[in-house]
Parts: C-alpha cells; structure tokens; sequence
C-alpha cells in the first residue's frame, strides 16, 4: 500500500496548492521533488555540455547524461543502445514513421492501425501511407470501443508491414491485448510500434517480454521534466534505420560529399542532447521504481473504480469506458458541453481535461464533439475522488436550470 499522504509531500505544486484536486495526469503528471532537485542540481552545479569537452565538468555532465540512459533501458528491461532520447512520445513516433517508413515501406504494402490511437500515433503513418501509396487499414473496435485480437486477425495480412497500435487508450483507459497481436504481427514478418505513452508510468513495462519492435513513452506523463522522450528499438532495426535530424554530435566522418554516421543510439541524437531532462527522467525512473509500479497501478485502479461506482448513482452522466482497467474515465455530463463543464470543476479545484484529447477517431467513434477525461495517478486520494463526483453532481445540477 502506498502511504499517499507522505507521497503528496513529494510534490511541491500539492504543497503550493494546498486545495488541489489534480485529475489530468494522463496530460501531464506532476513533477517530484528529487526530479526538480536533478534538474537545478545540473543547472546549478555543472550546466555544459555533454560528449565533446575535455575538462572535467563536461566529462561529469556526459556521466549524468549516459547514467540516466542506463537507469531508463533498466526500467523497460533494453539494453543500453537501444534507447534514444527525443523531445517526447510525438517525435519518437514521427522518428520511425520518418525513418523505418520511408525506406521499408513501398505501394501495396500494408499498415495497420486503430481509431483509439492518439494523433502522434496514427497521423506519421497517414502520411507515409499517402505518399508510398500503402494501404492504411484500422482494427474495427468493439461496442466497448476495445481493440480484440479477433478483430485484429481480421485485418492482418501477408501484405501487413507495420502495425502502429497503442498500449493504452488515452481517451478510455483499455489496456490493448497487446503481446497476442505483436504475435501475429511478427508471425506474417511486420514490425510493431507501441504507443506507450500511458502505460510506461502506470505499469511495469519489459520490452524484452512484450517482444515489441519499438516503443515510445514520454517523461512529463511519468514525474518527470516536459521536452524529454525515449524511443526504444531493438537494435537490429535501429542499426539498418537512417537518421532524419542531422549536424552536431551525430556524425562520424564528414565530407565534401558524404558521411557516416555514429552507431546507435548517437546516430538519431542530433545536436545538443536534452541533458538535464534526460537526467531528470532518469530520475523519474527511480522514484517510480521506489514506489513500486504495482503499488501505483493498483492504487489508481482502485481509485478509478470507487469512482465509477458512485458515479453509476449519479442520473444525467453518461461514463464511455465500461470498466476501469487504468485510471481513466471519460464521461460527458448529458446536455452540457465539456468546455462549459470544465469551468465548474475548475472553479472547484478540480482539474480534468475536457476536449477529444488529440483523438479525434474515438471521440467521433463515441459520437462526440469532445469529452471530459479524469485520469488518478500515484497522489490522488479518496477524498479527489469524493471531491471530483460533487463537482460532476454540482455542474449538472448548475446547467440543468438552464436546459
């Protein structure tokens, strides 16, 4: 069990906002203390760059930098080259679109994909599709909006030559039957792409176990800095990839004409890397680790849980995921748009996220324009969730006189 009040203390924006009901974690968590420490540590004490000088802070900061690489493969079970630093999930996303895309994908093939998938999973692969003229095919959902393996063999062919998926919907919280499916996948040679951006900070993740071709996650939805990413690969994709970003310390030998490139993971780091982030996420890593990942996803589960249940007594709400597998629900108040909605809970303290959560498929899938998405996380408490279903109760009841 998780001792939350202790853990809250870990949190400077809790302790500065003494009233706060933070429910958009699947956004952006909060940042623990010893990230933050991490990061004015570098600033203050080191502050240069990493790779390339020969004098002793340099020499400090390329061990921070190449540390926190080592603690991260650690925490997704990869070897060390195997994990690239990027400004996030997006670009990690877009890097194998642009890359592996351009170069293994050719007219006829085919790609699979899935309308619970967040825009930086599905629009990298709109384009290449669009301009190597594949085919992009998508996994039909269930009536819950769940991606099956069923439906999945139902569009996998001998054509199939990448599958871009999620692990985790950020719109419905559904954790994907993901080890089945990369199965099939690699069982007719097509590579998976794992958007994990909202698994990695809620479940022990093991690449090596998954069996996956790539990954990506990013360090603001996991305790630690914006501007920071990983893309896991396995190297024997890596090493036949070409860079996309080229200059600075990516480079091997340069010519008037030519170049070769550094060996993974440098060849797809170009210019100065995002060094005290990367050292901040490497800490993230470890807290979580000191949390213990099973601790939190069962908290949050729990938590998600308490609060469907009482909001299954509240008339006038409609909840679109059917059951709590993360900690994540979208739901809609009946008659009010989600923007005005937010405007209660914001007033209240309560902060939740209201919109298509750059998911325009699924959002339209539910028959939205938008929706309102609370996701629980590590800090929350029972007395959020309390706070959080009054608040749902009093902005029905306030928009209710006006209907």
């Amino acid at each position: 069990m998780l001792d939350i009040t202790k853990i809250k203390k870990d949190f400077p924006v809790l302790e500065n906002n003494s009233n706060l009901t933070y429910l958009d974690s699947a956004a952006s968590s909060l940042k623990h203390r010893k990230v933050i420490q991490a990061l004015d540590n570098y600033y203050e004490k080191i502050g240069v760059n990493v790779h390339r000088g020969v004098y002793k802070l340099s020499y400090q900061a390329t061990d921070l930098y190449e540390e926190a690489r080592s603690k991260i493969a650690k925490f997704i079970n990869s070897d060390f080259e195997e994990v690239i630093f990027t400004r996030g999930a997006s670009q990690a996303l877009n890097l194998v679109a642009s890359s592996y895309g351009e170069d293994f994908i050719f007219a006829g093939d085919e790609v699979i994909t899935t309308e619970l998938e967040h825009h930086s999973s599905c629009l990298p692969w709109i384009r290449i599709c669009n301009k190597k003229k594949a085919t992009l095919k998508y996994v039909p959902l269930n009536q819950e909006g769940r991606i099956t393996v069923e439906a999945f063999k139902s569009v996998l062919s001998e054509k199939t030559k990448v599958v871009a998926i999620t692990h985790v919907s950020n719109v419905m919280g559904y954790i994907t039957p993901i080890k089945e499916i990369i199965r099939l996948a690699h069982s007719v040679g097509a590579v998976v792409i794992l958007d994990a951006a909202q698994s990695v900070p809620h479940m022990k993740i093991d690449v090596k176990d998954l069996d996956c071709d790539f990954l990506a996650f990013s360090g603001h939805k996991m305790l630690g800095p914006t501007g920071i990413g990983v893309l896991y690969g396995k190297r024997k994709l890596l090493e036949k990839m070409q860079p996309i970003e080229f200059g600075g310390d990516m480079a091997d030998l340069v010519l008037k004409d030519n170049a070769t490139y550094k060996d993974i993971p440098y060849k797809f780091e170009a210019g100065t890397p995002i060094i005290a982030e990367a050292i901040g996420l490497g800490v993230a890593c470890e807290c979580l680790e000191e949390y213990g990942m099973e601790n939190i996803s069962n908290h949050e589960h729990r938590l998600c849980q308490l609060a469907m249940k009482l909001l299954a007594n509240v008339d006038g709400v409609t909840v679109f995921n059917k059951t709590c597998e993360t900690g994540v629900i979208a739901f809609n108040i009946d008659g009010v748009h989600p923007h005005d909605a937010a405007s209660v809970f914001d007033k209240n303290d309560v902060c939740i996220r209201a919109g298509h959560h750059c998911a325009q498929l699924i959002t339209r899938w539910l028959g939205q324009v938008s929706t309102l998405r609370a996701s629980f996380y590590l800090y929350n408490t029972e007395e959020d969730v309390f706070k959080f279903v009054n608040t749902v109760i009093e902005a029905r009841d306030f928009f209710r006189q006006f209907m």
